[in-house]
């Protein structure tokens, strides 16, 4: 199961090259998703996440993984701010999305 979930999101979220431009750098297990992937092929990997595993991501409580999401508009501006409100998100991995595929429910918050 857990490797079905990684070849998921690693169809849907694209890797990067490392600094070098020389080695793309793949998604893996314990890859933070809010640091690796783009809103748009996030998105994306949620939908056809649903969709095969059958896991309803509508219970997760997504602040506490995107907390500046819920800030107001000039505070998210300021970079400052945003860094001292992203140390209390909690991190979210392809790991819990493969542990909450094999129980069959979202399994953290």
């Amino acid at each position: 199961m857990e490797e079905k979930v990684l070849l998921l999101f690693r169809e849907e979220i694209p890797g990067y090259y490392d600094f070098d431009l020389k080695r793309e750098v793949p998604l893996e297990f314990d890859t933070e998703l809010q640091d690796f992937a783009p809103g748009d092929d996030f998105i994306c990997a949620l939908e056809a996440y649903e969709k095969t595993f059958k896991v309803g991501l509508s219970v997760v409580n997504w602040s506490h993984y995107f907390p500046w999401e819920n800030l107001p508009f000039l505070t998210r501006w300021f970079k400052a701010k945003r860094k001292d409100v992203e140390k209390i998100r909690k991190p979210l991995t392809v790991r819990m999305f493969a542990e909450s595929a094999r129980a069959g429910k979202w399994l953290y918050d």
